[in-house]
């Protein structure tokens, strides 16, 4: 896509997130944009509603919605499970802006595919989306980069696993390596149990397809945090934090889910913490995957377990959370597309 020569807004050009969107036309007119958000969840609701917020914004186009996004957005059809879809659907649409909201397209590689058609796409492509469609890779990569994280092992057979879950003590937890929609994690009382799980995970009987590998962790105590940043590929800029309830049961009981419930405080976590999580796990994030040529643009959700030794990764996210984007958004004070 090309613009014609614009000048930048002072207040925008400075910040280290600023791609290089024109936001405003020569004379001082608002250079005005349409945004298409793809998915039909809460957090696509929220980012919809967060997005219309923007006076740049003319028209947001949400795909494919559901009856409450189209009371502030025009609904299109999609097939999220089709990158051929919803490449039709954008160059159809043309938009100024796309943002991914599912893990979905992003694995199947929708940013690579709108970058090559010359459409601006908020969100990693898909090599860097690894660091959440494989668990494996992620836990290397954080191994690699001494970021903290549970001591794990990546097992590609029942067999090995079985005889990996023997330097473990108990509780064990059991991780699909691909995409689980947030039923992939499995917390195992003994190593029998993680044993089982573990089957179940590479026959496909507990999630319906067979995974290639399944990772093993030592379990951690303590408060989980949820941790986004938005990145350009060098800075990181942190969100407020936010807390979400995983299992489905009262006190704490139950299957993990991909989330029951969120809430968002100034009182998670204090100045000095957020501030060591930035510099010791985000920043080093961004700045490894830029490392290994595979440079991270768009939103880093750290999973985070504040434990008695410190924050640990408990996973990577590579995309707004849901429930959290509900939370964080309505405390958003600025002009989030601005930032995008």
């Amino acid at each position: 896509m090309t613009f014609p020569a614009l000048v930048a807004d002072d207040n925008l050009s400075g910040s280290p997130l600023f791609s290089g969107l024109p936001p405003v036309l020569p004379g001082g007119k608002v250079f005005l944009m349409k945004v298409l958000i793809l998915g039909s969840g809460g957090r696509e609701h929220a980012l919809a509603w967060a997005v219309r917020r923007s006076p740049r914004v003319t028209e947001v186009v949400c795909a494919p919605g559901n009856g409450g996004m189209a009371r502030i957005a025009r609904c299109a059809d999609v097939n999220l499970k089709s990158l051929e879809s919803m490449v039709r659907l954008a160059e159809a649409e043309r938009p100024e802006l796309t943002i991914v909201g599912p893990e979905l397209p992003l694995s199947l590689g929708i940013v690579d595919a709108l970058q090559e058609r010359g459409l601006r796409v908020f969100g990693p492509t898909r090599r860097a989306a690894m660091l959440e469609t494989s668990k494996g890779f992620a836990k290397r990569f954080l191994q690699r980069n001494k970021i903290p994280t549970a001591n794990y092992a990546v097992c590609s057979s029942a067999a090995e696993l079985e005889k990996a879950v023997d330097i473990f003590h108990g509780p064990i937890v059991v991780k699909a390596d691909g995409l689980a929609a947030g039923k992939g994690v499995i917390i195992c009382d003994s190593r029998q149990t993680a044993a089982e799980a573990g089957r179940g995970l590479f026959s496909g009987a507990l999630l319906g397809t067979p995974e290639k590998q399944v990772v093993i962790e030592e379990f951690l105590k303590g408060d989980e945090i949820s941790f986004l940043c938005l990145s350009d590929g060098k800075h990181v800029v942190p969100l407020v934090p936010a807390q979400d309830h995983k299992r489905i049961g009262e006190g704490d009981t139950g299957p993990n889910t991909g989330g029951m419930g969120v809430y968002s405080t100034d009182n998670l976590l204090e100045p000095a913490m957020k501030d060591w999580i930035l510099r010791h796990i985000a920043e080093p994030t961004i700045r490894g995957m830029a490392s290994e040529d595979t440079p991270f643009v768009g939103v880093l959700y750290c999973g985070l377990m504040m434990t008695a030794r410190g924050p640990q990764v408990l996973e990577f996210n590579v995309r707004f959370g849901d429930p959290e984007t509900q939370a964080i958004l309505v405390r958003l004070e600025s002009d989030l597309v601005e930032a995008l």
